[in-house]
Order: structure tokens, then sequence, then C-alpha cells
């Protein structure tokens, strides 16, 4: 969103809709028949029937040609729901109608053969298509061809980069992508990602763009002084070298700064949502303003052209939902072309054309420049002194987690969806599907919705639409898992284990406990379901007796004392295991865990350990003090406790608030409270100390045998605030260590590589840092890390969070935060989230850190592939009573792996999805980079054999596209570009051969595979 315009009141004032809802009519009404009318506006188009770049208007290569970009920025949720944005139907915060906007801009498209316009947001655009009639589309379509409209981007939405995980993102855009390559071919699929709102942008999303077949990028937002040094060095414009490990030019993408965020020049704007006066080039009006308009556009144009290499500029012209009324803004730029122009023949040098970023983009080329590279990302952006956008790395930490919950469901999902084939869509529980979960992941990767910085009305629509996709993926799991399992059962779903809710295992005597696994390996996982008091005997697939135990979690938890039932499940690699609880006589033995007790004070260190880890606590202030490797023989101290930073309202420096964006801290961190009360629990299957740092701050330390990591389990909330300062507070949980780091830290980029951080330094400038924390914090979105180059300490997040290391040897992640002003970026209400019932003193939240200590040589693999079960946990289906078989004759089977033989270590399967009625989406991926793991060899390229690799069914043929599956690998070219660092040789793709596909590091491989299913052992080809 225009953020900081909108809040400034440029937007002020309401817009007048051009058409009203299913309106067709148009700004020129023809006098001949309408198909014979646009059959003529065809001819005379410019590069009618020609496409991509072949359509894009004439240049003057003498002169400086200002290329005018007619756009819309319709945020998919922000002040507003989607369909409140969509319909306008809430305009009592502002006026704007997705709707009206497309309905507008086409009219004004047909009415001037040259104007253009170009539209990004597939979430709004597909609602807006699927209401038009055939006649509509048809007229969109030349429309499209021509080039006149033209889609940039073209993902689902415009997806925020700081707390996104690369799989979500890759999933969105391929989301929208599929729709303008089955809608418009060609023609329609967007050569530019357009990314002018994000707060900040990721290398790993410039990666991602490039592997999709983007030719180029523009933004929007960078740091104030990192624009400055830019525009002096005529660095606006660069090729982002977006991997360290794949090989260039694989991963370059030429980048493009825009001059003005994506407004337009100062005083040039012609919406309703403007205060601008329009062109009056009536000589004879007392509003005669056409030479003053002329002299400004030629004076804006001549400060642009002093910021960029070439006789090409671009100015962008719209802005947050414009175009409502879309004759206003092309009415008064055909006049400013016309005015502009006119003044050649009085010797100007300067050219104005309506254009698109991909015309604009394909002059950048043609010029055969050599252009910097860039190889680190935008984070952290500041829009002025003591404006860091870091607090919405941790904005909304329960929405956040929905996400990546939702996330995870999406793929079991879309997995269970492909390996049952279509008797996962129908059957005995109805009709199931993946898509809308899929269509509100897509909308929950928005950048307003996921970073948390909407409203709360519309947070709570986000996680509507969430709720809404999880009930045809739970169908769609129930009937997968009946056809594979060969039995029907009462399925049931346990939504609130977070919060040690669920009524089957709680109630029930007898249950089933069905586990599936979606990664390429088979995993171990410590299974904790609540119950009722009592023993219980828990069976494996193979009737097998397995160790199990009832705990009491203590009342120092939110929920009070409640027991929970613990036992190790095996679960084959993309498979289920299904194991048995049954409900013991009371009158049976069964293991008596000691009742927990408060420690008392003594020397020795209160310890708990498995046969690879060793954590310690000080046994006075119940803090950890002390982490031990002992495969390694490494020891570490290590102390853990939470503190929280005093919400700065502004100062003698600046008047600037913490909010939704905005992290300033008025000081340093102070302590929740310097000691914990502390109680343990041991007993076979688990050990834990719980701490409780204050009534609204605590913690459960936890160990299980054989996990390599320590298990943090933290609930924060309702934090306390000073409400007679409308002061918030944010909490942080911090790891201090006497490792000497040299001010250097370590950060996933969405889950993918990883960046070097150092503390109060930014690679391409100096930095005059006037914020020493916000202006450190940076997005966590699986792993953050520290190492001596001996010894490394991670902590794995099961969100994105913001977080940094002040000072060397310390790590800290923002946790929560509760806000009582808002930050002035156009949000317009403080962050002070209610508790989940809409009402009381603030909202609790619930989450885990896994800590991981290693020698630095061999922490990359077993870190990385941690990070990998965190993302892709187990899912867990309950299944009540006795079943029934599926079908006749077929024998019920209580474990299924869908793959022949594990995948390697090194690769991941990252998508299985069904595609259409008889084919499949297909990505694997190398997951190690580039010498990150070279003692155990998972660096190495890997090849693997796709033929035999399922077992739910055959590959019959095989299809390898871009990274977005819209476009044939073989076939698909991008412009190359010259850069100062000398010349890049050109590769072509590999030829596919099914037997032999390898993966480099990094590498993602997509294919679309026609495949049969299998029945009883035979191939079902339907």
């Amino acid at each position: 969103m225009g953020k900081g315009a909108w809040a400034s009141g440029v937007r002020a004032g309401c817009s007048q809709a051009a058409a009203g809802p299913g309106t067709r009519s148009l700004a020129v009404k023809p006098p001949l028949p309408p198909r014979l009318f646009f059959l003529l506006l065809l001819l005379e188009a410019p590069g009618a029937r020609a496409s991509g770049y072949e359509t894009c208007p004439k240049a003057q290569p003498n002169m400086l040609n200002v290329h005018l970009v007619a756009h819309s920025h319709d945020d998919v949720g922000w002040l507003q729901t989607v369909d409140q944005y969509f319909y306008d139907t809430k305009n009592n915060i502002h006026y704007v109608g997705v709707q009206y906007i497309l309905d507008s801009v086409v009219s004004a498209l047909l009415a001037k053969p040259t104007r253009r316009f170009i539209y990004v947001e597939m979430a709004f655009f597909t609602r807006w298509w699927h209401q038009q009639t055939n006649a509509t589309k048809a007229i969109v379509q030349d429309l499209v061809r021509q080039g006149r409209l033209e889609f940039a981007n073209g993902g689902w939405v415009m997806n925020d980069e700081a707390t996104t995980h690369y799989g979500a993102i890759v999933d969105q855009m391929t989301l929208g992508l599929r729709f303008l390559e089955d809608t418009f071919g060609a023609d329609g699929r967007p050569r530019v990602a357009w990314h002018i709102d994000p707060f900040g942008h990721s290398r790993e999303q410039a990666s991602l763009f490039a592997q999709m077949g983007f030719d180029g990028l523009f933004f929007g937002r960078l740091d104030y002084q990192d624009k400055k040094v830019r525009e002096e060095m005529l660095e606006m414009e660069h090729v982002w070298r977006a991997s360290a490990s794949l090989r260039p030019p694989a991963a370059d993408l030429f980048t493009g700064v825009l001059p003005n965020r994506y407004d337009p020049p100062v005083d040039l704007c012609w919406d309703s949502l403007c205060g601008n006066k329009p062109v009056v080039d009536d000589a004879g009006s007392p509003e005669y303003n056409a030479d003053q308009v002329v002299g400004h556009v030629l004076y804006q144009a001549a400060v642009q052209s002093q910021h960029y290499r070439t006789n090409h500029v671009m100015m962008t012209m719209g802005s947050d939902f414009q175009y409502q009324n879309a004759n206003m803004w092309f009415k008064n730029l055909d006049k400013l072309i016309r005015l502009v122009n006119a003044q050649q023949a009085n010797g100007s040098g300067v050219h104005v054309l309506y254009s698109t970023p991909a015309c604009y983009l394909w002059q950048l080329h043609k010029a055969n420049l050599a252009w910097s590279v860039k190889k680190d990302d935008f984070f952290p952006y500041a829009d002025e002194a003591h404006a860091f956008w870091t607090g919405y790395f941790s904005s909304r930490p329960a929405l956040k987690r929905y996400e990546r919950r939702s996330y995870n469901f999406l793929q079991v999902c879309s997995q269970l969806e492909a390996l049952a084939g279509p008797a996962a869509n129908e059957g005995p529980y109805g009709s199931g599907d993946s898509a809308p979960l899929g269509e509100a992941m897509a909308v929950l990767q928005h950048h307003d919705a996921v970073s948390g910085t909407s409203k709360q009305h519309v947070a709570d629509d986000y996680a509507r639409q969430l709720a809404a996709g999880w009930g045809p993926c739970e169908v769609l799991l129930r009937n997968a898992l009946a056809k594979l399992s060969g039995s029907k059962r009462d399925f049931a779903f346990c939504g609130e284990l977070n919060v040690s809710v669920c009524p089957p295992s709680q109630m029930a005597k007898r249950f089933e406990v069905i586990i599936y696994n979606p990664l390429g390996r088979k995993i171990d996982w410590m299974v904790r379901l609540p119950v009722t008091k009592g023993a219980f005997l828990v069976k494996d697939p193979n009737g097998k007796s397995v160790p199990s135990e009832v705990v009491t979690v203590p009342s120092s938890d939110i929920q009070g004392p409640h027991p929970e039932l613990l036992f190790s499940a095996s679960v084959p690699a993309l498979g289920f295991s299904i194991y048995s609880v049954a409900r013991l006589p009371a009158r049976r033995p069964h293991f008596h865990p000691l009742p927990p007790t408060p420690l008392e004070p003594k020397t020795r260190l209160l310890t708990i350990k498995n046969k690879h880890i060793r954590a310690a606590f000080d046994p006075n202030t119940g803090l950890l003090v002390e982490l031990e490797n002992l495969d390694q023989k490494l020891v570490l101290p290590v102390e853990q406790a939470f503190y929280w930073y005093n919400a700065n309202i502004g100062d003698k420096l600046s008047s600037q608030v913490s909010g939704a964006y905005i992290f300033r801290p008025e000081q340093d961190a102070k302590p929740v409270r310097n000691s914990a009360a502390t109680r343990l629990v041991k007993t076979p299957l688990v050990q834990e100390v719980h701490q409780n740092f204050s009534a609204w701050c605590s913690q459960v330390v936890r160990l299980y045998p054989g996990q390599r990591h320590l298990e943090l389990e933290w609930t924060v909330g309702p934090i306390p605030v000073e409400r007679s300062e409308d002061r918030g507070k944010e909490i942080v949980s911090r790891f201090d260590t006497p490792l000497e780091t040299g001010g250097r830290f370590y950060t996933d980029s969405n889950g993918r590589e990883i960046l070097e951080r150092r503390r109060d330094y930014r690679p391409t400038w100096d930095l005059d840092q006037t914020e020493p924390v916000a202006g450190n914090y940076y997005p966590v979105n699986t792993r953050i890390y520290i190492t001596d180059g001996k010894v490394q300490l991670t902590v794995l997040t099961d969100r994105s969070q913001g977080g940094s290391s002040l000072r060397d040897g310390s790590l800290e992640l923002m946790v929560h935060r509760r806000l009582l002003r808002d930050d002035n970026r156009g949000m317009g209400e403080p962050l002070a989230e209610a508790g989940t019932d809409g009402q009381g003193p603030g909202l609790w939240v619930r989450g885990r850190h896994l800590v991981l200590l290693d020698k630095a040589e061999a922490a990359a693999a077993g870190h990385r592939l941690q990070a990998e079960r965190e993302v892709l946990a187990p899912q867990v289906v309950l299944a009540v009573g006795g079943g029934t078989p599926y079908r006749r004759g077929a024998a019920p089977r209580k474990q299924f792996s869908a793959l022949r033989r594990e995948l390697p270590p090194s690769v991941h399967l990252l998508t299985l999805a069904r595609w259409d009625s008889r084919t499949l989406l297909l990505r694997l991926e190398h997951q190690f980079a580039v010498g990150e793991d070279s003692g155990r060899n998972l660096s190495s390229p890997v090849t693997l054999d796709l033929r035999y690799l399922f077992s739910a069914f055959t590959i019959t043929h095989l299809r390898e596209t871009t990274l977005a599956a819209n476009q044939p690998r073989r076939a698909a070219s991008r412009l190359q570009w010259n850069t100062n660092t000398g010349p890049v040789p050109q590769t072509a793709p590999p030829a596919l051969d099914p037997i032999a596909v390898t993966l480099r590091p990094m590498e993602i491989r997509t294919f679309l595979a026609s495949v049969q299913w299998k029945e009883n052992g035979r191939t079902n080809p339907s």
C-alpha cells in the first residue's frame, strides 16, 4: 500500500465510479456494429498482431524518452478486506472498488489505441474476469494481444518478501501465472516482475523471479540512504546476482528502482483520489495551465534523468486503487503527451509516450551497457532516519503461525490429492478440494497479510479465509486416507493441539492415530495428544506395543494442569503409519512419573539430557546456562531469558513511534524477570524444565530421546502495557554466549540460502546508523545462527520473526509485540491485538524455538534438515471406532509409502500436486548450497531416476518447465545482460532424461508429469 503517501493526505477525497456493477458501457460508443468497430480498432492499433516486446511503441533514439506507465496498485486486503476492496462495500474508510477500476480501464483503452495500462494482482483480476460476458472477454483478449493491457508480475498477489517462505511464494506465483497462461497464452505472460510496495526486498525473491523466467524486476521501496547513494552513483538500475550457488545467469535478474516509489511525480496525479488540477489547454480559459504543466514535466524528466544511465526514464502514473474513473487519468495523459511532444518543434529533446515496464526494460536492454552487480539484499528498509520497517517481521505472531501451519497442511493436502488420484476429490466423505486452501494461502502471501500490517478486522478475515480453506482439504484427506489405507474410518482432525484440546483423544476409549509424513525420508516423531487421566496401550502398525506414557502439564501453563499422552512414531517417506491407542483399566499397572516439585536451591546445576544433548540450568535462577553436544564433546555457556523493549512514543530526535510496521525501542531491553520459578519433569520419554518468568511469560524446555536439539516452547501474553502513556512492549527471547562473533550473524532468506549480516553495516554503502537496535534487525523465516568459526549456535523458528545479534555472542528473536500507538504508515490503528474472543486484556501466543549446537563445519547439514522437518512436520489425524473396507476384497493396510526408495538427504520434494485430471506438478530441489556440507558430500550434484520413484502411480510422460510451470524450460529464453564483472557464459538447459535427472546445489527443477494411478497393484489410467 502507498503507506506514507496515504497517511500524509495525498489521496484524500472520494471517487466516482465510471461504471456500476455489471456495466459494460464504453467511453466512446461506436456508430458501427460493436464487433466491426473492435476489428477496426485492432487494425489501427500499433503492433496489433504481434506479441511480447514487438508490441512496444517506438522510442526516439536521440531524445530523452519518458515512459508513462499507467497502473493501479490494488492491495489484496489492507484497510479493507479483499471482498470489501473488490465491491466497495465499506466506503466509510475510503471509496475504492477494484471491479470499477477494471471496468473503467477497459473502456478507456478502447477509446484510443495508443493508451496502455498494466495490471498485477490476479486475486482481483480473476474474480472480475469470471463475472464478464464472452464479448467482454474477447475484447480484453484483444487488448492483451496488442500489448495495450499488459500483466506485470502476474502472481495471485504482490507478496511480501520478509515474512514469506519460498515454497508459499512459488505456489502463489504459480497460481496467478497459470491463470494467465490458460487464459491468454504467451500474449499474457508477464516479462517483468513488479514489486513496487513490499517493505524491503529479499535476495531469494529475486532468485525465484529469475528462475520463473522474468527478464527484470522493478520495485519502489529501498532504504533512504541506499537510494541517495544509488542516485549519485547512477546505480538505480543494476543486475542482481541473487544466488551464491546457482551458476550465472540462472539467478541473475536485471533490477530497477523506481524514482518516486510508485506514485506519479508531484502535481501530476489526475485521479479522483488526487487533488491536482487537470490539464487545461484552452488558451481562452482563465484556468489555462498547459504551459505550466509542460514546464513541470520537462523539469521532472530532466531531474529524473540525472540518476539513470540511458536516455529512457519511467514515470509511474497511478497509485493505490486509482483509475476507478480511468477517463480522468487518460484524458489528462493524452493532453500531456501531445503538449510536451509539441515542444520538439521548438528544440525540446524530450519525447513522452505511453509505455509499460516491459517496454521500458526492452529499451534498456537495447542500450547494451555493462551494469553493476549486487549480491546482497535490501533489508532492513528505512524510509527516513529513526524509521526502520523491522517491526512487521514479528507483527501478529499468531497469524504468522497460522499461515505457516496452513502451508504445511496445504502441502499434505496437495500430496494426498496427487497420490490418491481422482478418488481424493470424489469419495465416501464427499467432494474434497485443495484449491480453496491454495487460494487462501496465496492471499496470505500479500504484503499486508502475513506481514501483519493490516487492520484488525482484515487480519481476522485472512484467518477466516484460511479456516474456510481447511474444510475442503479435510474432506480430501479423509477420502485419500480411506483409499490408500483400504479402510473407511471416522477420521477426525484436532486443530487445537497448540492449546491442548482434542475431543476425540480426550473422550474416546479407543482410537487410531494416523501420522502422515510429507517428507521424502522416513521420520521418527513424538506424538503428543491431550487425554484424560489414566493409562493407555499404544500399538504400532504391526500390532507391537510401543512405549508410551501420560505426563501432566503443570499449572504454570495457560490451560492449567492437564494430562498428555506421549509415544514415539516411525513414519515412512511420503507416507503414513497407523497406531492404535486403547485406554487401560485402572487396575492395570502402568508407569507413574514422579510429580513435579519446586526445586530447592543447590550448588549443582540442574540438568536434562539424552544421549546427544545435555542442557544445564542454574538452580537459583532457573535459567538455562549451559548447552553440551555430547557427540562432539562440545560445551558452550548459553544463558537464555526473555526481555522486553519499551516502545518509543517519540523523543527529541524524532516523533516516530513503534507500530505495526516500524520497530523503534526506547532503550535497551529489560529482563522480564531475572529468574524463573522452575519445575522438573523426567520420564523415559521426555525430560522437561518448566519455567515461569511471570504471570504472562512462561516456557517449557524439553528433550526427547534421540533428539539432537533442545526444544523451547514459550507462551507469552497478554502483554501488560502502560496505558497512562500509551506505551507498548515488544518481547524477545535472547541467548547470550561467550562466542567471539566479530559483529556477524547469519539469517536465512525466505527459508533457503543463508546471508551474512554485520552489525551496523551495509555491504553497498557507508551506513549512518540512527537506530542501533531496530537498524540491526532482519527477517528470520526458519533459522538464525552465530558462530566464531569453530562453534555454531542455531535457533530454528516455527514462524517468521525478526531477529538480530546486538552484541558479540548474543542472539535474539522477537516473539510478540503489543503497541498502543499507530506508527503513521497508513494502517490507522495501533497493533494492540485483543484476546481470541476479540475481547480481554490482550492476545497470548505460544510458539517453539529449537536450539542446536554443533561444530561449525558439521552444522549446516543437520540444521538445514531439521528446519525442513519443522516446516513440513507430520500431519496427525485421528480415527474413532472401527473401519469398513474401502473396496470389497481390498486388504486394509496400516503403513504406506508413496516412494519406492527414500530421497537422498540433499533432495527435497518441494511440490507434488494435481495439475489436471491426468497430470501432476512435481518439483524437486537440491536443498544445499555450494560448499555448505563438503564433509558428507551433500553439496555435490545428485542424480535421480524418476521413472520408478513413486509407488502410487506410474509416470508415462515428463515435461520440464520453468519454476512457475507456465512455459517449457527448453523453449524459455530471457534477456541477457552485460555486467561490469565480465561476460557470463550462456548454457542451454540440460536435455530431459527421466532416468537421470541431475540437481545441482540450490537448483529447483519443475516437471509436469502425465501419470497413471495404481489400484491394487495394477495401473488405473483414470
